[in-house]
């Protein structure tokens, strides 16, 4: 019998907790405060923080994989979803059916606005190479810059999957973050007068045009950038099918079910990729930092671009909306307008800096695309 207890004793999680599985689960801990009371990217923050808190338990198994004919952890079957790039298109499908694109057609120029958020994740890569990390590993930390949830994990499970945890956290903490890194830097980069300025209404769009902009940008997109097709493909179907006006069973399944059964398994099977041993090392803390310089940078390059617009418009542009241009869809947006009315409380700028908005969308997965070109 005592040897029974024994062996029972021996069998537990407590008896084989190690003091880095200790960090891990007061990690854990934090990232679910952070989803719950401050409401920080909870949809994903919270599925990825219980994945770790699940992955580090010991003996637990959920994402060991098959051997000796046994089959493998529950979670490790789900992740085979992120790791044949199933899960974050479908997300983007998702994205697409609650999107209306109708402030970018409005207002084609914001187009350069998203282009010149994604200078954050050109740059960091350079700044990734110089750390040390190879180049597929500089090309999936310098994705972060473009505040980009599932591209982020799409291009990471391409090119460094063993970093895919880090750059997980990363990616949805500076999105969760937006309200906090933003108006410091746009403040910085922009006068009072700047901030002050009011936008024209924008122009009506119609149903043939919404119809045509997601068809016209997977021939244009796709063609150029075949990589990005994965993921463009599935947002602009996802638009395709809200603007149509004939499939709203399928619209409310990609925008409710679909989606959220995604969201679940990504976020739970991404938080499992984070066991102790892979990261709590130094190189995380490298990929935290590199993060936010990305993010910050995709934020100063679109306000810089904002302010060169004001000036060649003759003022009709708010530099403002330059911020947006990152694709923390719809936050940066909300900055963007919080910030303006802070300056000038007529200064309503939320429609117009959702069309930077939705193009950070687009040119994030465009760059994923490039840096899977390249480095595949």
């Amino acid at each position: 019998m005592l040897q029974r207890m024994i062996t029972f004793i021996q069998s537990t999680g407590y008896v084989n907790l190690s003091w880095r599985q200790l960090i891990m689960f007061v990690i854990a801990g934090f990232l679910i405060y952070l989803a719950i009371k401050k409401k920080y990217e909870p949809l994903l923050l919270l599925p990825i923080s219980f994945g770790m808190l699940l992955t580090n338990l010991p003996l637990g198994g959920l994402m060991a994989p098959p051997q000796n004919g046994q089959i493998g952890g529950l979670l490790y079957y789900l992740y085979q979803g992120v790791k044949l790039g199933i899960y974050p298109p479908l997300i983007f499908l998702g994205v697409g059916a609650c999107t209306d694109f109708g402030p970018l057609i409005a207002q084609p120029s914001t187009l350069l606005l998203g282009a010149a958020a994604q200078f954050g994740i050109f740059g960091t890569v350079m700044g990734a190479l110089a750390m040390g990390f190879n180049p597929k590993q500089a090309g999936a930390i310098g994705i972060i810059g473009g505040a980009d949830g599932p591209t982020a994990i799409f291009t990471a499970s391409k090119l460094a999957p063993e970093l895919l945890g880090p750059i997980a956290v990363a990616a949805y903490s500076y999105m969760a973050l937006v309200p906090l890194i933003q108006p410091p830097i746009m403040k910085a980069l922009t006068t009072k007068e700047e901030r002050e300025i009011v936008m024209e209404q924008l122009r009506p769009v119609t149903k043939l045009e919404k119809i045509l902009f997601p068809i016209v940008v997977t021939l244009l997109c796709g063609l150029l950038v075949p990589s990005a097709i994965p993921l463009l493909g599935c947002l602009m179907f996802g638009n395709l099918l809200r603007e149509s006006g004939v499939v709203d069973r399928l619209v409310k399944t990609a925008q409710h079910g679909l989606m959220n059964t995604i969201i679940i398994f990504l976020g739970l099977t991404v938080g499992a990729t984070a066991k102790a041993e892979a990261f709590l090392r130094l190189d995380t803390i490298g990929i935290i930092l590199l993060g936010l310089v990305a993010f910050s940078i995709g934020t100063a390059t679109g306000v810089l671009l904002g302010k060169l617009m004001c000036k060649l418009t003759g003022g009709k542009i708010n530099p403002l909306i330059g911020s947006a241009g990152v694709s923390a869809v719809p936050m940066a947006a909300r900055v963007s307008q919080v910030v303006g009315l802070e300056a000038n409380p007529r200064n309503h700028l939320l429609m117009h800096a959702m069309g930077p908005n939705f193009a950070g969308v687009l040119g994030s997965a465009i760059a994923a695309g490039v840096l899977l070109s390249v480095l595949s």
